[in-house]
């Protein structure tokens, strides 16, 4: 499978990347094992987590995702043919931010339960700005040279502090930023193309984009207010149906499902994968059956024709 390079790290991901906060949560272990199977027998290698998934659960205190993976890790024999990606910074066990003795005490914390002597990318999960960002790229740097971590990246930061942390880096010689995730897709591509694909694209920034199928909407199955009453995500998935640009979206992506014998999902996910700067847009699956769909948007080839309506519709 073609394989896109995570900035200048040495590490390459396949064009999907599996995103885990739903282990633990909507789907138990056992069915998180059969997805991870699947996932890399497929050929694909990228798996997101965060030491905080899923501490917004009943009864959970985070780490549920990183533990769920470490136990596959321990019995499948698989550690070589994944890049195991998790987070630091945001709150657990009372505490959240990024200073040095946070981010030196929450690594060997994920490391424990991921059963693993390294993490291929250790990602800051939300920026700390009352930490310098110094400080934090010195404890990261630390920890790259220690070999517990292998490449850094960097989510949900304001541009500014993200261009001050990449400058950080170049003067004091410490390890920087190779990829970002931020939020972006079909519907929530504004942001994300004015403010951020301008600097992935200038300090060659890898983008792994979170809520790729934005929370199940571009999926399709939800086509009115109705359809997301007692689902999991329903808070997050309102402002999806109001206005018209939803409903708008959708029938570009149907028009282009048929047209193209594939899903709503699969061709969601195969214009994000066809954006600058994009490596591998990460999508979160409860199931098998789930996940072999979006699989296949990793096989399918829009033509100039496809990505224009698509783009004129989300606009």
């Amino acid at each position: 499978m073609d394989k896109r390079p995570l900035g200048n790290s040495g590490l390459s991901t396949a064009p999907l990347a599996l995103g885990c906060n739903v282990f633990g949560w909507t789907a138990d272990e056992a069915t998180s094992h059969a997805i991870l199977d699947r996932f890399v027998g497929a050929g694909f290698n990228l798996i997101d987590t965060a030491n905080t998934y899923s501490t917004w659960v009943k009864g959970h205190k985070g780490g549920e995702s990183e533990t769920i993976i470490g136990n596959w890790l321990m019995k499948g024999g698989k550690r070589d043919a994944v890049l195991i990606a998790t987070k630091v910074g945001m709150e657990i066990e009372g505490e959240k931010g990024l200073k040095r003795s946070q981010v030196e005490k929450h690594v060997e914390a994920s490391l424990r339960r991921l059963r693993t002597d390294r993490i291929d990318l250790y990602q800051t999960h939300k920026d700390d700005p009352e930490t310098p960002v110094e400080e934090t790229l010195e404890a990261l740097d630390r920890l790259v040279k220690a070999g517990k971590v292998r490449a850094i990246g960097a989510s949900q930061y304001a541009p500014a502090r993200l261009s001050e942390s990449m400058d950080a880096s170049r003067r004091g010689n410490l390890a920087r930023y190779q990829t970002l995730q931020p939020e972006f897709n079909l519907y929530d591509r504004a942001i994300f193309e004015r403010d951020y694909q301008p600097l992935a694209l200038e300090h060659g920034l890898a983008v792994i984009p979170f809520f790729g199928l934005a929370k199940g909407f571009l999926s399709g199955k939800y086509r009115d207010v109705k359809d997301i009453e007692g689902r999991p995500r329903a808070a997050g998935l309102k402002r999806y149906f109001e206005g018209a640009r939803g409903m708008k979206i959708l029938a570009a992506l149907d028009s282009v499902s048929a047209r193209l014998g594939a899903t709503p999902a699969q061709v969601s996910l195969a214009w994000s994968m066809a954006q600058r700067s994009i490596a591998a847009p990460i999508v979160s699956v409860t199931s098998v059956a789930q996940l072999e769909e979006v699989m296949g948007a990793a096989r399918l080839a829009l033509d100039g024709a496809a990505l224009g309506e698509l783009d004129r519709a989300s606009r």
